[in-house]
């Protein structure tokens, strides 16, 4: 007798409806800052946020990720301290006029935030040979980042806003949470329900930086001998692609 136990399953396929809305949480999300409201995050509601992450693609089935829950006010003050010093810093490295743009924005998030949540990577995990990563060592970091990307587009769905925090010393975060030093830190999450969010990416409508078109960014085969070349990409006859998102 045949055992489908250990063998694949019939594809479940998706209706109209369920494709668009993932579409619609992929391209609706947003980096956010300042929008967060004080509404507390119920329990059920981050367990399954949580459990939307652990269930990332991760090579060789490692799940090298842990979730570090930040909720306690003078925790979140101190991180809040040690943005901020590296802030400054930050700021202090663009140009003139790309200083006053940069203070212009509003990065509270961390306080403001019901919850904060650091996401790190174990890259003990699994010993020394894991499958899949035997040539290319940095695939539990690409795997953490999938867990990260599941747990936003998650967030998106529930009405949840979330911001990622980038600005600060590894060290300093280490010392506030206790991070051990094979610990690798991939991201620290502001993560709180929002009311409003921006249309479009909000470093876009600000003047930061605009999409880059798609067409520019598709090659066929390889990468091109000449950056002088035609684009593959459009020499391939590939529309852009009109982006709701950011």
């Amino acid at each position: 007798m045949h055992d489908s136990v250990h063998g694949p399953v019939t594809a479940a396929d998706f209706s109209r409806d369920e494709r668009d809305a993932v579409y619609k949480a992929i391209y609706t999300r947003r980096d956010v800052r300042d929008q967060f409201l004080p509404r507390p995050i119920e329990d059920d509601v981050l367990m399954r946020l949580l459990d939307a992450a652990h269930h990332a693609p991760s090579v060789g089935f490692m799940q090298p990720w842990n979730f570090i829950l930040i909720r306690d006010e003078a925790r979140k003050v101190e991180v809040h301290r040690a943005f901020t010093r590296a802030n400054a810093e930050a700021a202090a490295m663009f140009a003139d006029e790309r200083q006053a743009l940069y203070a212009s924005l509003k990065l509270e998030g961390i306080v403001k935030a019901p919850v904060n949540l650091c996401i790190t990577c174990d890259r003990t995990r699994g010993g020394d040979v894991v499958l899949g990563r035997t040539h290319n060592p940095q695939m539990d970091i690409y795997s953490t980042v999938c867990a990260v990307q599941n747990l936003w587009l998650a967030a998106r769905a529930e009405g949840i806003g979330v911001g990622w925090v980038s600005i600060y010393h590894d060290q300093d975060m280490r010392r506030i949470l206790g991070i051990p030093d094979h610990i690798e830190i991939i991201a620290y999450l502001c993560i709180g329900y929002v009311s409003k969010l921006y249309d479009s990416p909000e470093l876009e409508k600000r003047g930061w930086r605009k999409r880059l078109p798609l067409a520019e960014l598709i090659f066929e085969d390889q990468w091109p001998v000449s950056s002088d070349l035609p684009r593959p990409g459009r020499e391939a006859g590939l529309r852009a692609i009109p982006s709701v998102s950011g």
